[in-house]
């Protein structure tokens, strides 16, 4: 291996993914007609947002039913936010858990969910392959790793809980046979499931907003929501202080996700977190001859603040984890304006590379890991960490629906939320509109310093047990489960 000098990375541009790809040139703004405020765009459905679940949903109501005008408005440009910046995870996590949805649906509910979940990783498969988006899918599993006694304590529970329900195919990896399919330095075990696949981020919302463009949606950039409301849709055209514009649908569809914080009315649904990642130089075949990683899972662990990360089709590694992880007052506007990111977050993100793979430290002369990107995100946490989706209709026969709050894992679950959209909207009964996410509520975020103190306090509780099981601590820190406890997490 020749050692090649780390440089810095290249910080923003939205993100790797899109960086890899080039962005595309702007879809023009939705219509505005400055001689008459009242005038509106008349469709069937308004979604706000082309991100996955706006995207998913628009695709699926155009295939049921072509004769609905569908439109999209997106504040920016299609994929954006957390659908162009994410780790690439298409698996078949249920976001938040299912403690909760056990007491309330009963574990046949559980089940039902579980199995949708698995599903949607092969439907999103099936449609990508039959659209015609490459999106570098490679189905390889997911691969959660322990290091340390506290970490495989959390892995036993965590093995235990899958292996209870119907249809999660997790297999236990001892330390040899895990570290043999992925080499992470100081593995004490693993477990491993088939129902994930990695993807590139980007070229999936990419193609899917090409896709729904030639079923016929009508996709508005620049175009930022003030107002949501059943049938009708506020916008400004242009940036701040420009024209306002009007869409009147029979069902507005709400797929904001980080980004809806930034609506006033909304503000405090859904707490903006942020995110980050880094991706290294396409790494040598000497340096995967030492990792492994043939099978290219997907790669987690079982730390508080965990890792996430994908082998990428040109052989890098992109990494992500939690820098600072809110900011005061659910602002998006620092994390979202082009993805830059704070230098000791990328530090941070480097010095986890270098601890799980030690030989990243021989590709350079100073014995960094080498970076060729960093960027950030945000995505939506609910107050109970469980998404949802639903819909409510009004007494005219307009309605709003919703999905969201997806805490990361809403690669997967975006898929399923635009199912369950089209079936809602189109008012049918199925077993997706049976599934306990349906219809699911609780209660807003605190107000401020309350919000700010509390997520940087869980945070700050968090590392410190981290950083206590580095030293040797061998069980999971009271305080850390209390923190989960009082966020809500667990």
């Amino acid at each position: 291996m020749s050692a090649q000098p780390s440089g810095e990375p290249v910080n923003g541009e939205v993100s790797f993914w899109w960086h890899q790809l080039g962005r595309p040139a702007p879809r023009p703004p939705l219509p505005t007609s400055p001689s008459s405020s009242s005038a509106a765009l008349e469709c069937d459905v308004a979604v706000v947002g082309a991100g996955y679940t706006g995207l998913w949903t628009a695709y699926y109501l155009k295939r049921a039913d072509p004769s609905l005008r569908v439109v999209v408005l997106e504040q920016h440009v299609a994929g954006y936010g957390a659908s162009g910046r994410n780790g690439g995870w298409l698996t078949n996590e249920i976001t938040g858990g299912v403690d909760g949805y056990r007491a309330s649906h009963g574990p046949a509910a559980v089940d039902a969910f579980q199995r949708a979940m698995n599903d949607t990783v092969d439907e999103v498969v099936r449609v990508a392959a039959a659209e015609g988006i490459d999106a570098d899918v490679h189905r390889g599993g997911e691969h959660t790793v322990a290091r340390g006694p506290a970490q495989l304590a959390r892995l036993r529970e965590l093995h235990a809980s899958m292996a209870a329900r119907a249809g999660t195919d997790v297999r236990w990896l001892d330390a040899g046979e895990a570290h043999e399919r992925i080499g992470v330095a100081g593995t004490s075990a693993a477990v491993w499931h088939p129902h994930c696949a990695r993807i590139h981020p980007a070229k999936l919302v990419r193609g899917l907003a090409e896709v729904v463009e030639r079923l016929g949606v009508e996709v508005y950039e620049g175009t930022r929501a003030t107002e949501l409301l059943p049938g009708l849709v506020r916008t400004v055209v242009g940036g701040a202080g420009g024209e306002v514009g009007l869409v009147r649908a029979r069902t507005v569809v709400r797929a904001t996700e980080g980004f809806t914080a930034d609506i006033p009315a909304l503000h405090r649904d859904w707490l903006p977190m942020n995110s980050s990642m880094v991706a290294t130089a396409p790494l040598p075949a000497a340096v995967w001859d030492a990792i492994g990683w043939d099978g290219r899972a997907t790669l987690g662990d079982t730390a508080h603040v965990y890792m996430y990360a994908q082998r990428t089709a040109d052989d890098r590694i992109a990494l992500g984890g939690r820098g600072v992880p809110y900011t005061w007052g659910s602002s998006t506007a620092r994390t979202t304006a082009d993805g830059r990111t704070p230098a000791r977050t990328v530090e941070g993100l480097r010095r986890v590379l270098e601890d799980f793979f030690p030989v990243l430290r021989q590709l350079t002369p100073d014995g960094r890991a080498p970076l060729d990107h960093a960027w950030s995100g945000v995505l939506a946490v609910p107050r109970d960490w469980h998404a949802s989706v639903g819909l409510d209709r009004a007494a005219d026969g307009t309605a709003l629906a919703w999905a969201g709050g997806y805490v990361g894992t809403g690669v997967t679950a975006t898929n399923l939320a635009g199912r369950t959209l089209r079936d809602l909207v189109l008012g049918e009964r199925t077993a997706l509109t049976e599934l306990p996410w349906v219809g699911h509520r609780v209660r807003r975020w605190e107000p401020e310093p309350l919000r700010w103190l509390a997520v940087h306090g869980l945070y700050a509780t968090y590392r410190a047990a981290d950083a206590a099981e580095a030293r040797g601590r061998t069980r999971t820190s009271p305080l850390a489960v209390l923190a989960g406890r009082v966020a809500g997490h667990h």
